[in-house]
């Protein structure tokens, strides 16, 4: 565990530990993930922007901590909620097993990764499908990495398999409106909310099915309960790759919702090969409990010198921006 001095800390903090582990398998272009734990009176919360997020940016990530910490989180209204496995750029042999394994009866499959092939994708999607049988539901995320007809092709090809949506195809507003026109399959809106400048003000009428929430870049359980309330349309809760200890604030997020009619992006600590906790989120036949978990490994996954440096230096920058 890494300290910061007292001074340093925002009122309520009163611990700050930086951690880091490596992840099974590349993901969002990362081998290694770290961020930073804030203990409080109501517990722990996780801060751990990626690190191409600048400081005005990440302060929404910050102010999801310190609620975590500090505040804590509405009441719930579930006491489980059902997630979805995360299935990354891998071959079909490997994505086939990540599946079966996992006990969850939705998949979601990254596809557009730079390097691979439409054929990749299809063939990643189709072992998706074998492993979960014609009941099971996929959806696929694209990271925003097509543009209008190449998405129109893709998705085409895609849901040869049956896809339940397909989340962030196009990059902005206005190219997720005219896909939209073009096919039958439900769109799902994550950047485009999350990275805008007020989320509560985007307009989606056009543009999507379905909006994905996602706790730390949109500031918290609260205000992101203010934008599911805003838009109206059916949510889905993800994660931002965080350790159990975020997650955790993910799961608050989705038993707090009114109504939740799809599986939770949330199950993602198993692409982690450690963890903060020694009993991690991890989903038993589909669905994660609403619990918070302690950071009793800190220990074990404290990050070195230069990581905690380079931590604490961005703490400091994101409290001041």
């Amino acid at each position: 565990m890494t300290a910061a001095p007292a001074a340093a800390l925002p009122a309520g903090i009163t611990e700050l530990a930086v951690y880091e582990v490596p992840m099974r398998t590349r993901f969002r272009g990362i081998d290694v993930r770290d961020g930073v734990l804030l203990r409080g009176p109501a517990g722990w919360g996780e801060f751990s922007p990626f690190w191409d997020y600048d400081a005005a940016e990440s302060r929404r990530w910050w102010a999801s901590a310190v609620e975590s910490a500090v505040d804590g989180w509405p009441a719930p209204v579930r006491d489980a909620v059902p997630v979805n496995v995360t299935v990354p750029a891998v071959g079909p042999e490997r994505a086939h097993a990540i599946v079966r394994a996992s006990g969850c009866r939705t998949a979601k499959v990254k596809v557009a990764e730079p390097g691979q092939s439409a054929a990749d994708d299809l063939a990643r999607v189709a072992a998706v499908r074998d492993a979960l049988g014609p009941s099971g539901a996929i959806r696929v995320d694209a990271n925003a990495a097509w543009d209008v007809d190449t998405a129109v092709a893709r998705i085409r090809e895609l849901d040869r398999v049956g896809l339940e949506y397909v989340e962030q195809p196009c990059a902005s507003l206005a190219e997720l409106a005219a896909l939209r026109r073009r096919i039958d399959v439900r769109i799902a809106a994550d950047e485009v909310v999350r990275r805008a400048d007020d989320p509560l003000r985007v307009d989606l009428s056009e543009a999507c099915d379905v909006v994905v929430l996602k706790v730390q870049p949109l500031g918290g359980v609260r205000a992101a309960l203010r934008v599911a309330e805003a838009h109206g349309l059916p949510c889905v809760v993800s994660s931002a790759l965080e350790s159990s200890v975020g997650i955790a604030a993910g799961v608050a997020l989705a038993a707090a919702l009114p109504e939740l009619p799809f599986a939770c992006g949330l199950a993602t600590v198993a692409l982690l090969a450690d963890d903060v906790s020694g009993a991690p989120l991890l989903p038993v036949d589909g669905a994660l409990p609403v619990v918070r978990r302690e950071p009793d490994r800190l220990a074990a996954v404290a990050a070195g010198p230069g990581t905690t440096g380079r931590w604490l230096a961005r703490v400091a920058e994101v409290r001041a921006a």
